[in-house]
């Protein structure tokens, strides 16, 4: 792609702060809605492996497909972005998703739910880069850390509240009340939004990579199948070794990197990798990634173990982990504010090692005769310490960026992030399968076996914790942007999302 991409053009329109405003709602609220179903099926997994007869990690895929769909399509969204107009690809999106949870509500199998979950995810991919892109592009710089902070409610709360929503759905009755609810409020955003979104820049011809596509699906789904199967039970019998497929998830991953950067020498990338050489843009990616495969893994072991191993209920769980979800959501304006006046060092540190800290509690602590408040004061905690870091880490990481690299490095955000979330969850849920069956094997009963794998799957996300403690430490405050904000995009500052 090229400096004209869509909706980094110079054509893009000079909008009058109320409209600015109204573009960014409809953005956000239908973002917020196609991304609460990335986790919304979590808390069915129990009763999924019990209604279709299917083991925890082939469960597990309803959510990972969905990760891992959408880490393959973001990259595409980048060429597709400039082809068509901005009301075109919002339509698009909607229509995907719709179709998706219509069909995902009508399931009569397992292969066909996890199909429906693809077409979803196909969906949801694109409205995240044009969220992101079309916030980078009208909103000036003194003013983005207070909106990317109420956008922090789309990124992380809308996963974080789709375990607690699941489990007062599911107690109302059967999962597919999941999909059911989703429906009219999906089709009404689409509608009003086909109506007043606005397009923003222009359309622009430009060629697409073909090899680039196959080597982003294959390498990415062959590394987290490959981190599926890892330590998984079973695995030793399995006609191809998980590490065999993740070494060779991990080559095609990098062909499809050497392929980006030989096309910037001669054509246009699929993904400008030039967003790399920004040392802000790239400490901030690593960051991300870490944070999202030890928050995803987290929501993916919380449901299990609160149903069964403390065995609550569905709704129960919910309710239990609704708090958190909103303790997310109340601080992400809060940070954003601070980040406009503090920048980003001071809050993701400390953030960060919240984050590990509630982890590490969260793997030391979790037993058949753990508290559920525990839970719940831990569960808050480390919501908090997430909040603290992914607001910054998203304003900074982007700031640093001229405006035509502006779609190349969201998509590059939108997809790792993805991939981070996948690898994530697939590795948390082989650990936990894989000690819970040794465990087993040694005399423990279900609830004990169960409860010693949840308890490693935590320790393997607190040594990730860990980890993003230590890139977090290399954050430091961006220089201020050298590209002039284009006329009228100033007069419309501060858009109220």
């Amino acid at each position: 792609m090229t400096e004209g991409t869509m909706l980094a053009s110079p054509a893009a329109p000079a909008l009058p702060p109320a409209r600015v405003t109204a573009v960014l709602r409809i953005l956000v609220l239908s973002t917020f809605v196609v991304l609460l179903n990335e986790t919304i099926m979590v808390n069915a997994i129990p009763r999924l492996m019990r209604e279709f007869e299917v083991t925890a990690a082939a469960a597990g895929w309803l959510s990972t497909s969905f990760m891992l769909t959408m880490a393959v399509v973001i990259p595409v969204t980048g060429w597709f972005l400039q082809r068509v107009t901005t009301r075109t690809a919002f339509g698009l999106a909607m229509a995907l998703f719709l179709a998706g949870t219509s069909l995902a509500a009508a399931a009569p199998a397992f292969p066909v739910l996890l199909t429906a979950r693809v077409i979803q995810a196909g969906g949801t991919a694109v409205m995240m880069p044009l969220l992101m892109t079309t916030l980078m592009t009208l909103v000036p710089p003194q003013d983005r850390g207070r909106v990317m902070g109420n956008i922090t409610l789309v990124i992380s709360v809308a996963p974080a509240l789709g375990p607690a929503a699941s489990g007062v759905l599911l107690q109302l009755g059967s999962w597919r009340l999941l999909f059911l609810a989703v429906l009219p409020i999906a089709g009404a955003m689409a509608l009003l939004g086909r109506r007043q979104l606005v397009n923003i820049g222009e359309p622009q011809a430009g060629p697409i990579d073909w090899l680039s596509v196959p080597l982003a699906a294959v390498g990415f789904g062959a590394l987290v199948y490959g981190l599926s199967g890892l330590g998984a039970e079973g695995s030793a019998q399995a006609p191809v070794p998980p590490a065999v497929t993740t070494l060779a998830g991990v080559v095609l991953v990098g062909l499809f990197a050497w392929r980006q950067l030989a096309l910037q020498r001669s054509s246009t990338p699929l993904l400008d990798l030039r967003t790399l050489t920004h040392r802000h843009f790239s400490v901030a990616l690593v960051l991300m990634c870490l944070s999202f495969m030890a928050l995803m893994g987290a929501f993916i072991l919380l449901p299990i173990y609160l149903q069964e191993v403390s065995e609550l209920t569905s709704l129960q769980t919910g309710l239990l982990l609704i708090p958190g979800g909103l303790t997310m959501g109340l601080l992400g304006p809060q940070v954003g504010k601070l980040y406009d006046r503090l920048g980003a060092p001071r809050l993701v540190v400390p953030g960060a090692a919240l984050t590990a800290v509630c982890l590490a509690l969260f793997a030391l602590l979790t037993s058949e005769q753990t508290s559920p408040w525990l839970v719940l004061v831990l569960h808050v905690a480390l919501s908090a310490g997430m909040a603290f870091v992914f607001t910054p880490v998203f304003t900074s990481g982007l700031s640093v960026l001229p405006p035509h690299l502006y779609p190349h490095g969201s998509a590059i955000l939108g997809s790792l992030q993805q991939v981070a979330a996948a690898a994530g969850t697939a590795l948390v849920i082989s650990v936990m399968s894989g000690h819970a069956a040794t465990a087993a094997a040694g005399g423990a009963d279900t609830a004990g076996a169960l409860a010693t794998g949840v308890r490693w799957g935590f320790g393997v996300g607190a040594v990730i914790g860990g980890l993003a403690v230590l890139i977090a430490l290399l954050v430091r405050t961006p220089p201020a942007p050298q590209q002039p904000v284009e006329p009228g995009v100033k007069d419309a500052a501060a858009p109220r999302t």
